[in-house]
This record gives C-alpha cells, sequence and structure tokens, in this order.
C-alpha cells in the first residue's frame, strides 16, 4: 500500500489533476503488482514562488515532484519499472520527461500502521511485496 504524493508548481484543471494521480496510481499497479483499489496518492499544487527548480528547466511550471512511501522488498527492476512508468505516463499528460523527480522511501513493514493500528507485518496484506 504506497502512499504518493504528487507536487506540482502550477495550477491544473480537476480532470488534468485526476490524469496526473490516476498515471501515478497506476504506474504503481503495473510496477509493482499492488492491487488497483490500494489507491493513496495525494496532489499538491504550489504556487511558483513556493516551489524552487533548478534554473535550467526549460519549462519551469511543469517541475514536478513525485513521492513514494512503500513497503521493503521490491526489487531493483521493478523500481526501475516504476520510475519508467511515471515518466512515460505522465509525458503523456504534456509533463516533460526531464522535469520529473522521483523519490522511493523503503519503509519496513513493522514501522507502518494499518487496519486499526496493525503493524503491516503482522497482517495479510493480500499482495506480494517481493516483485
Amino acid at each position: 500500500m504506497p502512499t504518493v504524493t504528487i507536487e506540482v508548481r502550477r495550477s491544473y484543471s480537476e480532470a488534468d489533476e485526476v490524469a496526473i494521480i490516476d498515471a501515478v496510481h497506476g504506474a504503481l499497479v503495473s510496477a509493482f503488482l499492488i492491487p488497483p483499489k490500494d489507491k493513496h496518492v495525494r496532489l499538491i499544487a504550489h504556487e511558483p514562488h513556493r516551489f524552487a527548480c533548478p534554473p535550467n528547466m526549460a519549462a519551469p511550471e511543469f517541475c514536478t515532484i513525485v513521492t513514494i512511501d512503500c513497503f521493503a522488498g521490491r526489487s531493483g527492476q521493478a523500481k526501475r519499472n516504476l520510475y519508467a512508468e511515471i515518466v512515460d505516463r505522465l509525458a503523456a499528460l504534456g509533463i516533460p520527461r526531464d522535469h520529473i523527480t522521483i523519490t522511493l522511501r523503503e519503509i519496513e513493514p513493522e514501522n507502518w500502521g494499518i487496519r486499526g493500528g496493525l503493524a503491516a507485518s503482522d497482517v495479510d496484506l493480500g499482495f506480494n511485496v517481493h516483485v
């Protein structure tokens, strides 16, 4: 059950925001094989003066940061697949590939509280983390 925060440097329409959220979630479903209903994604739109980005970006208004917190255990290839899927899906929405930064933070399941305060290591997640 990865949780995701997508940070953007401009305002999008509601439909575009939903498309961005769905694109990142779809990449997680494809690369990490999580259940499609396991959707924990937030999008935060910052005012440009509150979101610094490298000055050499061709279109700084499209600077996008995707931060993913997930259970530890995915293979290096699954992570590479995830990064490529996210960039491909966001590029299809007009966000330049080189304007997307992805950070993946792995957390041991015993450090994640779910389902009414249980450690994730103590419950059947319904999917395999080791992909």
